[in-house]
């Protein structure tokens, strides 16, 4: 791999997310930038653009930080396209398929797993996403936990102990030994390879109480908090991941005033995951309610084989302006700073001094084209850590 100093040149339009001048995407006309050591090193003017090594001419085309996926959960075998044809069919979701990927992930092999989660890994960098986030949530068992977390800590150092995604099959109706396990041995084998421990706090999976007892557990084992809360409907989630200081809070589809007061006072984000909505026929969160209330605000893909089988973080821009009434700004600052406070990461989603040099050439002189072109693979070209993939 060849380092020294690389140049990108020649830049019609720089989104820096430095937050200057009032303006949030930092938006800098005609620019240039430099790439020392894996790191942003410089910015300016692109006629006192320094001395390179190696040169990108970006040709008047709009520069942007890598999207950081914030949500996803890659580690799964087989699909549920049957379930999406059912649900397009008129049937409603509810979760439940959870469980059918569960039975398929458990009898697959370490390789197989690995080659999936490789798969999307690969399809996520070719859309722009240089940083993402993959939980573990579809083995339920201490052993196939603790694999799912292994073979994600390949792909990323952002990986999250999901054990409470439901309570499987056989402990149905033993809930409580269940969470038993979560907390004692199987968070014990899974801490190793989690940054985070998240729970999916709602109708038909955990409760509060039960949600509370496991984030306890993950956060004296020294894990990050994350929640799932209040997709199928409104509930406590929100609420009780401010009270824990969660990094962040994932779907907030059915908001009360209290949930949205509560976000407004705290350092927790809203993450947005509009691909499950258009995926499952439900009604899409209103980012602009958050947005007034001065909630910080997160998109991510939500990838998975049930409800959001999309690796597209354009798509997901696409959708958030379309149907959340975000403006492209606040999109495209979502996708990539918004994911970064998401996953409290302050080397991410910004192109300034001292960041890591990911970052997306697109192949449209504006970032306002991934709304205004959706579908259209406006990708040029990727760098993560300052290489060119």
């Amino acid at each position: 791999m060849t380092r020294g100093s690389l140049l990108v040149d020649h830049i019609g339009e720089l989104v820096t997310n430095d937050g200057r001048d009032g303006d949030p995407l930092g938006i800098r006309r005609d620019a240039a930038l430099l790439v020392e050591d894996g790191q942003v090193a410089w910015i300016g003017s692109a006629r006192y653009a320094p001395a390179a090594d190696r040169r990108i001419d970006a040709g008047g085309a709009a520069v942007l930080p890598g999207f950081v996926d914030s949500h996803a959960h890659l580690v799964f075998a087989g699909d549920r396209a049957t379930e999406f044809a059912a649900r397009m069919a008129g049937e409603p979701y509810t979760g439940g398929g959870i469980r059918t990927t569960v039975g398929a992930t458990r009898a697959a092999s370490d390789d197989d797993l690995r080659a999936t989660v490789g798969r999307l890994r690969a399809e996520m960098l070719r859309q722009g996403t240089t940083t993402v986030e993959i939980k573990s949530g579809y083995g339920l068992t201490v052993a196939d936990e603790a694999r799912s977390l292994r073979i994600a800590a390949e792909f990323t150092e952002d990986t999250t102990f999901l054990g409470a995604h439901v309570v499987p099959a056989e402990y149905a109706d033993r809930p409580d030994d269940y969470v038993g396990m979560v907390c004692g041995p199987m968070l014990a084998a899974a801490a190793p390879y989690a940054r985070w421990i998240d729970v999916f706090c709602e109708r038909g999976a955990f409760d509060a109480d039960h949600a509370r007892a496991i984030l306890a557990c993950g956060q004296a084992a020294g894990l990050g908090v994350r929640l799932h809360a209040n997709q199928l409907g409104p509930g406590p989630g929100v609420r009780l991941g401010v009270e824990l200081g969660a990094a962040s809070v994932d779907h907030c589809t059915h908001l009360t005033d209290a949930d949205v007061d509560a976000l407004a006072g705290s350092e927790t984000v809203a993450t947005l995951l509009p691909g499950a909505e258009f995926s499952t026929r439900s009604p899409y969160p209103d980012a602009r309610r958050l947005l007034d209330a001065g909630v910080t605000v997160a998109l991510a893909t939500d990838c998975n084989p049930g409800s959001s089988y999309t690796s597209s973080m354009p798509f997901c821009v696409a959708l958030a302006v379309r149907e959340m009434r975000m403006t492209p700004a606040e999109a495209v600052w979502a996708a990539t700073a918004g994911g970064a406070a998401a996953l409290r990461r302050t080397d991410v989603g910004r192109l300034t001094p001292g960041a890591r040099a990911d970052l997306i050439i697109l192949d449209a002189p504006s970032h306002l084209h991934l709304a205004y072109r959706p579908g259209v693979p406006l990708i040029r070209q990727v760098l993560h850590n300052g290489v060119p993939r």
